[in-house]
């Protein structure tokens, strides 16, 4: 009997529609738990920089979630929303990126200077506008590490949900295990990865979009640096 080969081509494209679905079902069930999360994380982090007391508990009870084994969560949530559906595997994704995007939010805003802040309160700014057009660029490249953090892990943590009838390239791993077939499980893993680089490439992008005078100052001081003078040989110096 043949040894099973680490790749099959064939199977790749005979099944092109097979895996283009489970991409889309992929990207779908990641990014949609980083968007809720982002959204619960944004007036969590807002009120905790304002009523500091309430950022350790709030804290405290996202992080016992985070720490919660995701099979698990899966199949506690198996009464409630059923088996093979996307909000099983949605709603507690959507607390492991509120877990990461919290205290970035949080750092964001903390890392507003104090002399900026009253900046703006003495050009009249009323605190919406402080914060929408102040606080938020500034605090922008903290929030999207953690957001690239949130989005990079819900891709991976996706097929998990394969165990549990929904798990998008997840599908791939159980099915290549099951039939001892390679292939499925190379392809899956590939593609994971790629989504993960696109998406965090995607990301970065946008915090340059954001904050285009960070990129604009990063080439000013690279313009700025002085050229470094080559070291004169003793022969051309010379001795008096």
């Amino acid at each position: 009997m043949d040894e099973e080969p680490l790749i099959r081509w064939e199977w790749i494209g005979n099944n092109g529609p097979l895996i283009r679905e489970l991409v889309v079902d992929n990207v779908v069930m990641a990014l949609a738990p980083v968007l809720v999360g982002l959204l619960v994380a944004l007036p969590l982090g807002l009120a905790a920089v304002r009523w500091r007391w309430l950022y350790q508990p709030t804290a405290g009870v996202v992080n016992v979630v985070y720490s919660l084994p995701s099979l698990a969560v899966f199949i506690v949530l198996l009464p409630i929303t059923g088996l093979a559906t996307r909000t099983t595997v949605i709603v507690p994704l959507a607390f492991y990126a509120m877990a990461v995007l919290l205290p970035a939010v949080v750092d964001g805003l903390d890392s507003v200077p104090e002399h900026v802040r009253q900046s703006a309160v003495a050009m009249g700014f009323t605190p919406a506008r402080r914060l929408l057009a102040v606080e938020l660029p500034i605090a922008v490249p903290v929030v999207i590490a953690g957001l690239r953090v949130a989005t990079v892990s819900s891709i991976s943590l996706v097929s998990v949900g394969a165990l549990v009838g929904r798990g998008g390239l997840g599908h791939l791993f159980t099915d290549g295990w099951q039939r001892q077939f390679p292939t499925p499980i190379i392809v899956g893993i590939v593609l994971i990865v790629l989504l993960a680089v696109l998406a965090d490439l995607l990301l970065v992008l946008v915090q340059r979009w954001l904050t285009p005078w960070s990129v604009a100052r990063t080439g000013t001081r690279k313009r700025a640096l002085p050229r470094s003078r080559p070291a004169a040989s003793p022969e051309r110096e010379g001795v008096a």
